[in-house]
């Protein structure tokens, strides 16, 4: 059974997906514990519902990003995590969180990386007038959505399609596939290569 820690900054759906696939036994993993840096975010009362201890680490109360950083290690590790989720986490990952999770780190981003890294990606893609865009899971590394990609689903953009039309169609297929990576990662099937995910 694969312990996931979960860091959140919002309203935490992808989260809920994540804990309602692992509760439906789909994949060997349980949520052990839920993180987030903001004490408003919906997705804390998410997890209590579940009896997930949820944690907040706001980081003004820390001196630095290290110290930050080393208190979410520890509070991880506490929990026997294995694998670090990050949904919705709206901060970049330093160098403590990578050297603590060599690739075992993953995000979610709303674009078909490496198109539209970065905030605001729908709205990027709606500026750009691509006909299609999507979700990525992808690993995380030093830079901004750059890391090695796992799996994306692609969205068709609608000639109507605003802001909100277009972030609510690919937030259904973000929870559709971060399970998948996740259920991957569980069953040990990816292997990276450079910059390849290749399944075993």
């Amino acid at each position: 059974m694969l312990n996931i820690g979960i860091l959140i900054s919002g309203r935490g759906s992808n989260l809920q997906a994540i804990i309602d696939t692992c509760e439906s036994g789909k994949i060997p993993a349980k949520v052990a514990v839920v993180i987030s840096n903001v004490a408003s975010a919906g997705g804390l009362e998410r997890a209590k519902k579940h009896n997930i201890p949820a944690i907040v680490f706001e980081p003004n109360n820390f001196k630095d990003k290290n110290t930050y950083e080393l208190e979410i290690v520890k509070e991880l590790k506490k929990h026997g995590v294995e694998l670090v989720c990050l949904a919705g986490y709206m901060r970049i990952v330093g160098q403590v969180l990578l050297e603590h999770f060599p690739h075992r780190i993953v995000n979610i981003h709303p674009s078909l990386l490496p198109s539209f890294p970065g905030l605001h990606a729908q709205q990027q893609a709606l500026d750009h007038g691509v006909t299609v865009t999507g979700c990525t899971v992808h690993f995380v590394d030093q830079g901004c959505d750059t890391g090695p990609i796992i799996i994306q689903s692609a969205v068709p953009v609608k000639e109507n399609d605003t802001e909100e039309t277009l972030s609510e169609r690919i937030l259904q297929q973000e929870h559709h596939i971060y399970p998948i990576a996740i259920e991957f990662i569980a069953k040990d099937k990816l292997k990276i290569e450079g910059r390849r995910v290749k399944l075993k």
